[in-house]
């Protein structure tokens, strides 16, 4: 049995009632962006289960909600998903009711979301500089694999409503690090860098100019990344970022 994706308006009136939560702030911005599909049980203002599928990454999926077993219900008639980024307090419970139906096993992941409230730690790189409307060809041309960091739709739309900045080599981007979402009072930032050219403070100095950017116009910068990403939670620690909450993956493992 198949669901109906919520409307436009239900998205809207879901993401107000999601709230302007530092790790809702993805969920909030694609909602009110039109860039995700959601589902639920109940109502978008009172409701048991929600599943915020992203334009950008299906396959990765948000839950919402007082009950697993909601959850659960709306899992089951969605198709080609990998993961989903549940409250904690009820991931064990998801899962091993994923693995009974499903037959599959799971691993749990837990995904650390920090904000920064006092001045961004600088630091600065010769390579790295913001992005400006002049660079757009630029962004366009990039690597596919930073592609994830735009929940803006567009790379034109990434440059005029966003903040980005770039680690720029032979007139080559290396690496980006950007303002990847926004709700009424926080904004997130994400990095990425190319494998060869890691270890050398880009993603450190580009993150710190979009945070910059992001205090200036009054935003909390937010900072989400898995407990397994040993690289992005020391670059959060040297920008100054504190933990404030975690949500937790649970991953299909379709090898066992």
């Amino acid at each position: 049995m198949t669901i109906k994706p919520l409307s436009i308006d239900g998205c809207r009136i879901l993401a107000d009632t999601l709230g302007n939560l530092p790790d809702m702030v993805n969920d909030v911005h694609l909602l009110r962006r039109g860039l995700c599909r959601a589902y639920i049980m109940g109502s978008p203002s009172h409701f048991k289960g929600a599943i915020i599928q992203a334009d950008i990454e299906p396959n990765e999926l948000s839950g919402h909600g007082s009950s697993s077993e909601a959850l659960w219900e709306l899992l089951k008639r969605l198709e080609c998903w990998d993961c989903i980024s549940v409250p904690s307090e009820y991931a064990i419970t998801l899962g091993k009711t994923i693995e009974k139906e499903m037959g599959i096993r799971v691993k749990y992941i837990d995904d650390i979301c920090h904000v920064l409230e006092t001045p961004v730690v600088g630091f600065q790189n010769d390579d790295v500089r913001m992005l400006s409307s002049t660079d757009l060809e630029l962004l366009r041309s990039a690597p596919t694999v930073f592609r994830e960091y735009n929940l803006f739709g567009s790379p034109e739309k990434l440059l005029s409503d966003s903040f980005v900045a770039g680690a720029i080599v032979s007139n080559r981007m290396v690496s980006i690090a950007c303002m990847t979402s926004c709700n009424d009072n926080y904004a997130d930032i994400g990095v990425g860098t190319l494998k060869k050219w890691r270890g050398r403070g880009y993603a450190t100095a580009g993150a710190c100019l979009v945070v910059k950017r992001v205090q200036e116009m009054g935003y909390i910068p937010v900072w989400s990344t898995g407990e397994l990403n040993i690289a992005s939670l020391q670059v959060a620690r040297k920008l100054g970022f504190t933990e404030v909450s975690r949500r937790t993956y649970v991953v299909l493992n379709k090898q066992s």
